[in-house]
Parts: C-alpha cells; structure tokens; sequence
C-alpha cells in the first residue's frame, strides 16, 4: 500500500502535466483525442468530494486544453486565450467523451487525481471554425455543394440556389456532407447556414450555371464547389414481390481559385421495396454512401497534388529593426526547400515586397515560416491569402520570473 502510495504521489505530484497518449492523433482521421492529466485541488473544511470533483474538472480542462492546442498553432493558440477560458473552458463535459479516473490521493491539504480521458476532436474544431480561430484543414479544400434531387415523387428537381417555393431537403446531400463531416472535411453552406446569391448579387442564368455557383464559392470561403445531380426512379426489373429502384448520382468538382474541372464522380445504386418512397430514398442512401467515399478518395488525390505545385504570392515585411531582422529572415528562406525563388519588389527603411514562388500554398508557406525561431526576434502574420501573406517582425518578450508557491506540495 505504501509502495502504491509513492507511485501515485509520483505520477501525480506534476499537477496539470500531461502523459500524452495521444494515440488517436497519431491516426490521420481519428475524431477523439485521448490522454492522461492531472488536477489538484485543496481540501477545504474536509469535504473530500467537493475537492475531488473540483480535481477532476481541473484535469478534463487541462485535457480540453490540450486537445485545443493540438488543433492549433502557438501563436493561434495565445492570441485566443480569451475565448478559450470564456467559450470552451466552462462548457468541458460539452467535449468530453468519456473518462475514467486512474487513481487519486490525500497529499498535505490538497486532493490529486489522474484521469484519462477522450475529447471530442471533431465537435472542437468544428466550434473554432464556426468562431473563425481556426481555418478548416488546410490539407483538404474548404466545400460548397450544389446537389439537384428528383424522385418518383418530384414534378422537378429540387435545387436550394433559385428562387423557388418548393422546399429544399437532399438526402444525398445529407448523407454525403455527414460523412464527410466524419473525415474532417469543412463544409459550408449547408443545412440552415444557405448562402443567398442575392445578396451577394450573383445571379444564376440557369439550374446548371457553374459560373455563378463557382462566383459563390468564392464569397463564401469555399475552395472548391461540388455540383451535380440525385435521380432515382423505378427500375424494370423486380426482385420476388418488391419492385426495384435506381439511384444515380453525378458530381463534379471545381476549383474554385483556378475555375478548372477538378473532380467527376458517378456512383449508381440498387435497391428493393415494395413502396416508391421507401425504396427511391434506400437507393439514394446507398448510392449517397458510395458516392461519399468515392469523392473523399479523388478530393485528397487532387488537392494534394495541387497543393504542391509551384505557386506565386507576394510577402510583404515589416517592422521595428528592419533591415537585420529582414536579412535574417530572407537568409532562413533558403533552408526552406518548398521555396523555389525569391525576387525582390521593393526595399524601404521599415518594409520590403517580394514575389515569393512556393511548391503549395501561402497558408502552407506560413505555417512552414512559423516553425522557424529566430535569435531575438518572432514572426506574426498579419494576413495571409493567396495572393500575399504580410509578416510583422516582433521583438521577443522577455520571460517573467519563474514564481514558486511553496504552499502547494
């Protein structure tokens, strides 16, 4: 028992430290995010349940807070500690997926706990997306779907993007954007969050006008748009007593920065049933299905190989001590082998233009640039877009005095 003791006051002592385990990150599509930490609280008036649940709170914050890093840079992470501690921070349990308490322990006042826990990494980043700290996986293309839907019992196809008084509902779509949703792709657009054309005025000459659809990718942030089509109908064969149905589902993806056909998608399905709605909406859902992983499959082989072609941006520098810190930052340029060729635009006493060629994106460029350090100063980056990133040259704070509490063990 003393033996367990010690090991526990060990494994424990570090409160708020993490034994990362983090076995889901490890995985390219995991949702959760698994560890264990730690929490500590006082025993006030020795009521020892109120401490320990204060202490296990304290551990699943310190988890959620190492979920939220995970997702984010440093610099991202410290310029959003307000509405990590104000937004996230008291709604954990709405993150927690589950958790168990590996042990806990009485030490001088103070009650300790380890917990293990999973955090729910897909509800996280959806929230920070949706709150614009956090862009959406640079690694695969922001979407905007544009799916048309007949079935047996459709005059016409139901389309969301011109004026119509018939309502909207795509089973396809709902299949499809879920699924994807899973593999951590951002979708916009959808559900209650419709885009109107209107009011960004974008005007549709016709259902299949993939002019002004790929025009409203562009203002809604969408990097490509997925545009097509859900058919299903009775089919002529049968299968004993119940009639069989067709579903065919026709997708192309464009790029929405280069306006190019990236993307083409046909998945046909079968299904059987002895009545049209039942079985027109089985095929849909199977085909749906099908269509999904089809998609994800041709999506991350474009993207990634159109993200490493060469492409062109200017960067604009700036800042205190100019011209030193510059010449430290363009020398680092060159240990950054993505970057083809820098040609200088324009040198002043507190700035200077480039044209910066890059193998991927500015968004990858910057986030490659933020790995780097720099003796005495750092980098923040001020904007960045496809055509320019601009870059701040700071002075680095010096850091305040380690302060110890000797009243907590």
């Amino acid at each position: 028992m003393v033996t367990r003791k010690i090991y526990l006051s060990i494994l424990l002592g570090l409160a708020g430290l993490i034994f990362v385990t983090p076995q889901s990150i490890a995985a390219e599509r995991e949702t959760v995010y698994t560890g264990v930490t730690t929490g500590k609280q006082k025993v006030a008036g020795h009521n020892i349940q109120s401490a320990r649940q204060k202490a296990e709170s304290d551990a699943l914050g310190i988890a959620l807070q190492n979920a939220f890093s995970s997702l984010v840079s440093g610099p991202v992470f410290a310029s959003n500690l307000d509405f990590f501690y104000n937004r996230i921070l008291p709604k954990t349990t709405d993150y927690i997926v589950t958790y168990k308490v590996l042990g806990s322990l009485e030490n001088k006042g103070y009650y300790l706990v380890g917990v293990e826990s999973k955090v729910d990494l897909r509800r996280l980043e959806r929230t920070l997306i949706d709150a614009g700290v956090l862009d959406a996986n640079k690694n695969r293309p922001v979407l905007l779907f544009f799916i048309s839907e007949l079935t047996p019992a459709d005059v016409r196809p139901r389309i969301w993007w011109e004026d119509t008084d018939q309502p909207y509902h795509s089973l396809a779509e709902q299949i499809i954007t879920d699924q994807m949703g899973k593999e951590r792709f951002a979708v916009v657009g959808n559900g209650v969050q419709r885009p109107d054309p209107g009011f960004y005025d974008i005007r549709f000459q016709s259902v299949q006008d993939i002019d002004a659809a790929i025009d409203l990718g562009r203002r809604t942030k969408a990097e490509m748009i997925i545009f097509g089509s859900v058919v299903s109908e009775e089919a002529i064969n049968r299968m004993g007593e119940d009639r069989t149905f067709n579903a065919v589902i026709y997708l192309d993806g464009y790029n929405v920065v280069t306006g190019e056909k990236a993307v083409i998608s046909r998945i046909e399905a079968v299904a059987a049933s002895q009545r049209d709605d039942e079985g027109s909406n089985k095929a849909i859902a199977k085909a749906a299905e099908l269509s999904a992983r089809d998609l994800i499959d041709r999506i991350d082989t474009y993207w990634a190989q159109y993200l490493r072609k060469e492409q062109s941006f200017e960067v604009l520098i700036q800042g205190d001590k100019f011209h030193p810190r510059y010449l430290a930052l363009t020398r680092r340029f060159k240990q950054i082998p993505q970057i083809e060729s820098v040609q200088p635009k324009e040198l002043g006493t507190g700035h200077g233009i480039l044209d910066l060629f890059y193998k991927g994106s500015a968004s990858q460029f910057a986030n490659a640039l933020m790995l780097q350090t720099f003796d005495g100063f750092g980098l923040e980056f001020i904007h960045v877009s496809d055509e320019r990133v601009e870059i701040q040259l700071i002075g680095k704070k010096e850091p305040d005095p380690l302060r110890m509490d000797e009243n907590i063990p």
